[in-house]
């Protein structure tokens, strides 16, 4: 009896060292536990553990959403990020100026317009102020066969538009209102002959602006300088059909109008009703003043030189003494042919045109033209330079007389 009961004692002994075993082995691995744990709470970026999530006392980044082929933070915004469907029937307006809007607020950001999509976008108005460095961009190997809308900018500065093709706007392609600081580059404007008021490029109170390496042939000018332009440059640009390059209609409605400092250079002009004009309604106040022509070869173009102050765009216009004064106009080296009249200078009676220059001007009738008319010259004081052709264009400037010292800017208004 004795012995059963030593071996129960030993049988009890010999379990609770197991046990004692077991819960320190337990033990152990707990504490191995928590300072893998302690470990991995501390490293950065990690906010999850084996227990569950932790709750970092301060917010941590949601990573970026994939747009396309772009990640946002490449400041890339695709208008199918924001909505467009790119499927030609959808309204994809409202994808467009959200992207727009996001882009703004970033320096240095593109709004990408996919070129394998086509997107349904109706008139919408692109607003900032933006950071600088805002592109609007379109990669394409082909040009579409849609008529996109005008492209227009409102008091926009420092504004470089290149490297693109607009065709058959349904009105003007490419428009500055009140903007400075423009650079054109690179562009090509195309749309039928035959289309109404379809300026190719259309400026108005816009200043410092320079249009240069473009072909433009559109159903009106090619570009057209309104009032309230100063210090512009046009120069290497291809041109028709259409009406020529052309400052005005200016002082409509006897408005004021001011247009000062244009220099339009290196110019072809192929097929076109006009060459390079100055335009003014009757009526009209103000001033056209320091403006150079030189180097413009024209190639059947109906009337290549010409300063109209007695334009009217219908039927009937009513004779008016006042008018936009057109001061210190030189026109150099304005080569080629012409199918109707080489010289159109028809200056108002009241306020003739002053300091015309007329420098090695040859101009040859079309071949295969008939119906020719001569020279017009009307109330224009300046001087005239050889070699001129047709030579009657050596008679078409009056020298002295009172208007020819007529003070500059009497007739200038407010400008």
């Amino acid at each position: 009896m004795k012995k059963v009961k030593n071996l129960s004692l030993l049988f009890i002994l010999l379990l609770l060292i197991v046990i004692l075993i077991e819960y320190s082995a337990s033990s152990v691995e707990a504490r191995k536990d928590n300072k893998k744990h302690q470990k991995q709470k501390k490293r950065p970026g990690n906010n999850q553990t084996a227990a569950g999530p932790v709750h970092s006392p301060v917010p941590l980044p949601a990573s970026s959403p994939y747009y396309g082929p772009y990640p946002t933070h490449t400041n890339i915004y695709d208008i199918l990020s924001f909505g467009a469907k790119g499927d030609g029937v959808s309204d994809d307006s409202k994808a467009f100026v959200a992207a727009w809007k996001a882009a703004c607020k970033v320096p240095a950001a593109t709004v990408e317009i996919p070129s394998e999509f086509r997107f349904l976008i109706k008139p919408l108005t692109l607003q900032g102020p933006c950071m600088p460095h805002l592109v609007l961009q379109r990669r394409s190997k082909h040009i579409p066969d849609l008529k996109p809308t005008a492209l227009r900018f409102y008091a926009s500065y420092n504004v470089n538009i290149r490297d693109i093709t607009i065709i058959n706007s349904p009105g003007c392609h490419l428009k500055f209102d009140g903007s400075g600081g423009v650079k054109v580059d690179n562009i090509t404007i195309s749309s039928p002959g035959d289309s109404p008021n379809t300026d190719g490029i259309h400026l108005q109170n816009a200043h410092d602006v320079e249009i240069k390496h473009s072909n433009i042939g559109c159903g009106d000018d090619c570009v057209s300088i309104q009032t309230g332009c100063s210090n512009v440059h046009v120069h290497h640009v291809n041109c028709g059909p259409g009406h020529g390059v052309s400052l005005g209609g200016l002082g409509k409605d006897k408005t004021v109008a001011c247009v000062s400092g244009i220099v339009i250079e290196n110019i072809n002009i192929q097929n076109a009703l006009s060459g390079v004009r100055i335009k003014t309604w009757q009526g009209g106040m103000g001033s056209v003043k320091n403006v150079s022509f030189s180097n413009i070869e024209v190639t059947d173009v109906e009337v290549p030189i010409m300063i109209d102050q007695y334009y009217c765009d219908r039927r009937f216009c009513k004779n008016q003494t006042e008018a936009v004064a057109i001061t210190g106009v030189k026109y150099n080296q304005i080569t080629g042919t012409y199918s109707l009249q080489p010289i159109h200078l028809a200056c108002s009676n009241n306020v003739p045109c002053i300091d015309v220059d007329l420098i090695d001007i040859q101009l040859e009738p079309s071949p295969g033209s008939n119906g020719f008319q001569q020279a017009l010259c009307w109330n224009s004081y300046g001087k005239s330079q050889a070699p001129l052709v047709p030579s009657a264009m050596d008679y078409c400037l009056r020298r002295g007389g009172s208007w020819a010292k007529r003070p500059a800017g009497s007739h200038d208004h407010s400008c």
